[in-house]
């Protein structure tokens, strides 16, 4: 009876004391809630000066969240720079709200020289009224009307002025432009003999190796499906320019464009047999250093392995 009365009495104590438990967690928030309620040097600078700095950046930093920044505000040389990262449909987008900015010809310029390379009206005096925004539509029309039908296509660019009648400048366009069905334009080339010459000889294969300048070669005038006087065509002119472009290799070497044709289908043909999932019994190294200087015997051993190398590594030459 006595215990009880004393531990009654000294919670009592430790209550007023804030000791309790439960009463030391209530002095703590009240601590908390005093230090809150202290003014801080940021509070006591918009009490003296006025505005605080802090809540004016917090202030702009909600109010940007809210949109897109406003390019208008921006300095022009870093409004173009971001405007320049658009394709051209976002471009016409975002004339709708910048206008100026939008509509502004060195981005036009930009986006048509980027993606069409080359074009006989660049190296022209422009007519009246002539607008790089304009000239864009008529690039991306006749664009989809070559892939449509590749002599429709090219009509088209002669009609607006845009190419000349010229396989040198029908040549330059094709290798400086991306946008073109390669089935399309394989089915052009193979029907335009003239412009196949011009397009082979914009190529530039000085010290590159064998290997890798077919597929530069394969990767701007794409080969055939199958086999026939179309690849023999191409293989034949690529050989003349290889050994064209270099003749010192050729004398080291001894190689003539002949060689470099055997060369040629040797590679296409190891392609085939190391890629394709059919062909179960691959051909070995020794097999093709054999194979290939029966075909061409002034050719050293060690250069037809290190062609064997570079299609087992790298891959196909007409992929």
């Amino acid at each position: 009876m006595g215990q009880g009365l004393w531990r009654v009495a000294r919670n009592q104590q430790l209550q007023q004391e804030g000791y309790s438990e439960q009463g030391y967690l209530t002095r703590e928030q009240s601590r908390r809630m005093a230090a809150s309620h202290i003014p801080t040097s940021s509070h006591r600078k918009q009490v003296q000066g006025g505005i605080d700095i802090y809540h004016l950046l917090k202030a702009r930093k909600s109010k940007e969240q809210e949109g897109f920044i406003n390019l208008e505000m921006l300095p022009p040389e870093l409004s173009f720079t971001i405007l320049s990262y658009l394709n051209a449909t976002d471009l016409c987008l975002a004339s709708c709200v910048w206008q100026d900015l939008a509509n502004d010809e060195l981005l036009w310029q930009g986006l048509c020289k980027s993606t069409w390379g080359h074009c006989s009206i660049y190296n022209k005096n422009p007519p009246l009224g002539f607008s790089f925004r304009k000239l864009y539509m008529q690039l991306d029309e006749g664009s989809l009307t070559f892939n449509a039908n590749p002599d429709e296509g090219v009509n088209y660019f002669m009609s607006k002025g845009i190419l000349d009648d010229s396989p040198k400048e029908i040549a330059k366009f094709i290798f400086c432009t991306r946008t073109l069905n390669w089935k399309k334009l394989r089915i052009y080339l193979d029907e335009r003999r003239d412009v196949l010459d011009d397009l082979v000889t914009l190529h530039n294969f000085r010290n590159q190796f064998l290997p890798n300048a077919l597929r530069e070669f394969f990767r701007h005038i794409h080969a055939p499906e199958e086999r026939g006087e179309y690849l023999e065509t191409l293989i034949t002119k690529f050989s003349h320019r290889f050994c064209a472009c270099n003749p010192d290799l050729m004398r080291e070497l001894g190689l003539s464009p002949d060689a470099v044709y055997v060369l040629c289908y040797s590679l296409i043909l190891l392609s085939i047999d190391l890629t394709s999932p059919h062909v179960k019994n691959k051909m070995s190294k020794r097999e093709f250093i054999r194979n290939t200087r029966r075909a061409a015997q002034n050719i050293s051993e060690d250069f037809v392995g290190h062609l064997y190398d570079n299609i087992y590594l790298i891959g196909h030459v007409a992929a």
